[in-house]
């Protein structure tokens, strides 16, 4: 009998996949996985989630494409945010602001308060429970998970719906930990003020926000009264912050933004740092490739020891077809950054873009290092299961193929591939075991 230890996986997805209904999509998700970003986004949380307690390295905050205005968490070590709602914030506190509210939910232990409701949730969550798709904006277009909406949406919307009491509490405990880390808690009251007139729309006009974090006036009153107690603790953000909310604002807008437009915002003559990227990203979505490695090696004159502007690079060049300069570049940038699975992904589809079989074996080795940090990205999947059948291991490929479809959450078409990996793998190893347990919750979600 199975193990289910990826079963047990995949239930703990549930939640993701749940909350990712919740947040205003009954079709397609898409997470913007980037490097650049989830840094910036870890720098301007790590004060606050020292402040609460917890170890910075314990939470992972990815950001969702997605425009309506929304944040939340999904266990105790994930917390989700709408890209729209990133950018409609005008300052670095506000989004600490943000992040600050749902890391009070992890450390005042609101999602796990809820094991009957998770319970209920479940049977009805498990045809869903991918992760939704991995999709970067930054390039990699494979994007696209149907999540079941119909049923489950309402169910969801409750279970991921906060009390009042539990708002109020990590209001409470947001704005400690803001003004231990010395963030102008005023940032707190006026995020609130951006939702104000949400809870007067009708409920389908809401944004996700509304409904998941209540927003009475007797909240937003003693929000106002814990500002005024801790507001003589509010510093001026550091130089830090504010170096890594500017690379936040500038790689998520020049991607998701309409190129001319970012280019009209940035002046010809601006040779800053963030102008710079903001340039490279927007030349490079025209598309114009001369004028983004222009951009982007001026960059890197300035930063040659950032990962994350070679990796830029890299990802320009292969998106070009230069496959070689490519490499070069997330050479460079895996040197930089040995341990960043989306670096080294790239690195590895880079590799194999170039069809040699040296190249291959080298872009397996990789992959599969990638894979040991990260294996929920649907794109380095598909290149993992590629460089496998390219190598002569169709079990490997299956079994891969089959994780893959799982992520997707195409759970019929992962069950294929991954009987068809129990047919190829001998039996009782590693492989055989994780074919075996998608098998398993693939017969589950019948």
């Amino acid at each position: 009998m199975a193990s289910h230890r990826f079963i047990l996986r995949a239930l703990r997805g549930i939640a993701l996949a749940a909350a990712l209904v919740q947040s205003g999509l009954a079709s397609a998700q898409v997470m913007i996985r980037d490097a650049e970003i989830e840094r910036s986004l870890s720098e301007l949380a790590a004060p606050i989630i020292q402040a609460a307690g917890l170890s910075p390295s314990r939470i992972q905050i990815t950001v969702l494409k997605d425009d309506s205005l929304n944040a939340f968490v999904v266990d105790a070590s994930h917390i989700f945010v709408n890209s729209g709602l990133i950018l409609r914030l005008k300052t670095v506190q506000e989004v600490q602001a943000v992040l600050a509210h749902e890391i009070a939910h992890i450390a005042n232990g609101h999602l796990t308060r809820r094991p009957a409701n998770a319970r209920a949730a479940q049977k009805a969550a498990i045809a869903s429970f991918a992760l939704g798709g991995l999709a970067a904006v930054t390039g990699n277009t494979e994007a696209g998970v149907g999540l079941a909406a119909g049923g489950i949406n309402s169910a969801q919307r409750k279970f991921f719906a906060h009390t009042r009491a539990e708002e109020a509490s990590a209001d409470q405990s947001a704005l400690r930990y803001m003004a231990t880390a010395g963030v102008d808690p005023q940032a707190m009251r006026d995020v609130l003020e951006v939702f104000r007139g949400q809870e007067v729309l009708n409920i389908a006009r809401q944004d996700p926000y509304a409904v998941t974090h209540p927003l009475k006036r007797d909240r937003i009153r003693a929000v106002e009264g814990y500002v005024a107690t801790y507001k003589d603790r509010a510093r001026e953000p550091s130089d830090n912050t504010k170096y890594w909310y500017a690379r936040l604002n500038a790689k998520l807008g020049s991607f998701l933004r309409n190129p001319s437009y970012t280019l009209r915002r940035v002046k010809k003559n601006d040779t800053s740092e963030i102008a710079l990227l903001t340039k490279a990203i927007a030349y490079h979505q025209m598309p114009d490739p001369k004028q983004a490695i222009a951009n982007v090696n001026a960059l890197i004159a300035k930063r040659p020891k950032d990962p994350y502007y070679n990796e830029l690079k890299g990802q320009i060049l292969l998106e070009s077809r230069q496959f070689k300069a490519a490499e070069q570049a997330y050479r460079k940038a895996a040197a930089l950054a040995p341990r960043q699975p989306l670096i080294l992904a790239g690195l590895g589809q880079t590799l194999l873009a170039q069809d040699s079989a040296a190249k291959t074996r080298e872009a397996l080795k990789v992959l599969k290092s990638a894979y040991a940090r990260d294996r929920r990205n649907p794109r380095l999947l598909r290149d993992l299961a590629v460089a496998y059948a390219k190598t002569d291991q169709p079990g490997l490929a299956s079994v891969t193929t089959a994780e893959r479809y799982a992520v997707l959450g195409r759970l019929k078409d992962a069950g294929i591939h991954a009987n068809r990996a129990l047919g190829l793998l001998p039996r009782g190893s590693a492989g055989w075991k994780r074919a075996q347990d998608i098998a398993d919750a693939a017969r589950q979600a019948e």
